[in-house]
């Protein structure tokens, strides 16, 4: 049985940061994109980062970019979301997902899509105060 968790939220002030994990187990993130989606109150899940660990291409969005880093352990059959600068517009809970879709193409279409996103965790809350 695939399953991913993720940790690492919780309260901080703006400007501050958070290290978000995600551990999978009954799947092998070799060759694999790892994704981080978010979603904030009365709003969609949108993609906020990936990394596919064959080759270590990352892809972030505008929103986010210069303010996180994903970087995986394969050895830990991890992925985690470094993330500074933290802004209240950050609020959201986040979830870390599996796809076989490159981080290349989503360096082409320049956005992530739900769809292309098979395994999900449960998600982990992100607070940032004011």
């Amino acid at each position: 049985e695939v399953q991913l968790v993720e940790s690492g939220g919780g309260l901080v002030q703006a400007g501050g940061s958070l290290r978000l994990s995600c551990l999978l187990s009954g799947f092998t993130i070799d060759r694999y994109t790892i994704g981080w989606f978010r979603q904030a109150p009365g709003k969609g899940r949108e993609g906020v980062s990936c990394i596919t660990t064959s080759d270590g291409t990352t892809w972030y969005a505008d929103s986010v970019r210069g303010r996180l880093t994903i970087s995986s352990v394969s050895a830990k059959n991890a992925v985690f979301l470094q993330m500074n600068s933290l802004e209240p517009e950050d609020k959201a809970v986040y979830y870390c997902a599996t796809s076989i879709v490159t981080s290349t193409t989503a360096q082409e279409f320049n956005t992530m899509r739900k769809s292309w996103y098979e395994y999900w965790g449960q998600g982990t809350q992100v607070t940032v105060s004011s």
